[in-house]
């Protein structure tokens, strides 16, 4: 019966082989073969390959989605010609923010190259630091949600007073200690493919460690270009990046902890330049063999993965209106009209052009929804406007340097209660409605809060309120920053 069960089985494998190479075409039939060449050389040769096993971190993004297709080819391929071919894990980290249309992508993307039942794939995901099968039905957990919740309002109040909130450090540092963890899970693995391009590798890099340095953790000097010296870095920042903030509050450890390696092995193998760069190229085997489904706007908008536009365009308008002075109006409208610059610079197609300046080239109206996505951005992060804006003048680090600005533009019925304030952070009893207002206002046990009391912040270097930058082919477009977190994407 086992063997007519294998045999039905590699007749099925076949039929995923060659319908997924009808997609290719010939410039990717020539990456499909250097890549097969790149994991025989780091296999050790052929006849080694079928102890060999390959990490690839799936995010949705159809880049994330193009790379596995080609894994999965290179594993089939390889099948096909020799008695093994390596194993394949793919894990995707589950935090706020995370689309279903990002899920989704994924689920149709694995059911598409037979991944659930191949036993030499593992199919994984991480929520609240337990490995778990994938499953994009599954909503993160209330734990995991708290706990995302909680390392975002950590991380940003840790940045320069006048520093710009950058929602997606807390992904740099989630996406790091992710990688360290699943390379090690369950017998480890040999390598980690990726296919970004050296400059997001480096944005990459440089992300994971401003957020380290938010998060008390001091790396070496050592400049690592691309990810070849990114599980290196990763052993410099321990098993537990968070560790400066919990120490003495009790976080969830990586589980199922027996099943931790004590030592990694994994080596990277970086593909980007065997990618077929035109999406246009991409496009038939994404959409009609994978069911890759983009929200185009959002891809060439957005500055962050985890957050709408709608979101981006809100945390402007309140940093405008409550931070500089300014008003919330003014904010949405200079966030959107410079995305859209960037949009143009970037010379997508007209039709993209087009809808964009419909849905957001009169951002009085995103201005007049305004509580409709502040509702929108307290569902995806369990923050309310209060704590929005407590986080935009992160009043509590440096022994609470902002907090007489903040309560003076903010909140000017407490500033009789400031000296009490003070008090409460340094760990002196006070009245019971001021240790509630603390937690009210910012989100944070007034333990935590303490916590920042007694750290300084973190200088940011050239980093503005504005979306960076695009690249034209990476996860999120409008920015790479909003690529590497993990690549983290969401259905693009």
């Amino acid at each position: 019966m086992t063997h007519i069960h294998d045999q039905a089985m590699n007749y099925v494998y076949q039929q995923v082989l060659q319908r997924l190479l009808s997609f290719f075409s010939r410039a990717e039939r020539t990456a499909l073969q250097l890549l097969i060449q790149r994991l025989a050389v780091a296999a050790g040769g052929m006849d080694r390959i079928g102890g060999f096993k390959v990490l690839a971190i799936q995010c949705g993004s159809r880049d994330s989605c193009y790379t596995l297709a080609l894994l999965r080819a290179a594993q089939l391929t390889i099948a096909s010609r020799a008695p093994a071919t390596f194993q394949l894990r793919v894990a995707t980290l589950r935090l706020n923010g995370m689309s279903q249309l990002a899920l989704d992508n994924i689920h149709r993307s694995y059911s598409a190259l037979f991944l659930y039942d191949d036993p030499r794939v593992e199919v994984l995901m991480v929520d609240n630091r337990e490995v778990l099968p994938f499953d994009h039905q599954a909503p993160v957990t209330s734990a995991g949600r708290e706990a995302n919740r909680t390392n975002l309002l950590m991380i940003g109040h840790r940045r320069a007073v006048d520093g710009p909130l950058d929602l997606w450090d807390d992904g740099y540092l989630a996406t790091g200690e992710f990688h360290g963890q699943i390379a090690r899970w369950n017998d480890g693995v040999d390598a980690l493919v990726s296919g970004d391009s050296p400059r997001q590798q480096k944005r990459f890099i440089e992300g994971l460690k401003r957020a380290a340095a938010k998060a008390g953790l001091e790396t070496s000097n050592r400049h690592e270009a691309d990810y070849g010296g990114l599980f290196m870095l990763l052993d410099e920042l321990g098993s537990d990046c968070y560790q400066a903030f919990y120490a003495d509050y009790g976080q969830e450890t990586w589980r199922p902890a027996e099943q931790f390696e004590a030592c990694r092995r994994t080596t990277y193998i970086d593909i980007h330049d065997v990618l077929v760069s035109h999406l246009e190229d991409r496009w038939p085997l994404l959409t009609e063999f994978l069911g890759f489904q983009a929200d185009e706007l959002a891809v060439h908008l957005g500055e962050n993965q985890f957050v709408s536009v709608a979101v981006s365009a809100h945390l402007r308008g309140l940093q405008a209106g409550f931070v500089q002075g300014g008003t919330y109006e003014a904010g949405v409208a200079h966030y959107l009209q410079r995305a859209l610059v960037m949009m143009r610079r970037n010379q997508l197609e007209e039709y993209l052009y087009e809808r964009a300046e419909e849905a957001y080239g009169n951002p009085a109206i995103l201005a007049g929804q305004r509580a409709r996505i502040a509702e929108e951005a307290q569902q995806n992060f369990g923050l309310n406007e209060a704590q929005w804006v407590c986080l935009l003048f992160a009043p509590f680090v440096e022994q609470g340097a902002a907090l007489e600005r903040f309560l003076r533009l903010c909140h000017p019925g407490m500033l009789v209660a400031l000296p009490e304030l003070h008090r409460a952070m340094q760990g002196h009893p006070v009245a019971e409605q001021i240790l509630q207002w603390m937690v009210d206002v910012s989100g944070l046990p007034v333990s935590l809060i303490g916590k920042l009391y007694r750290m300084g912040p973190v200088a940011e270097q050239g980093r503005s309120m504005n979306p960076p930058a695009s690249e034209a082919s990476v996860p999120v477009q409008a920015s790479d920053e909003a690529s590497m977190t993990a690549q983290w994407s969401a259905g693009r």
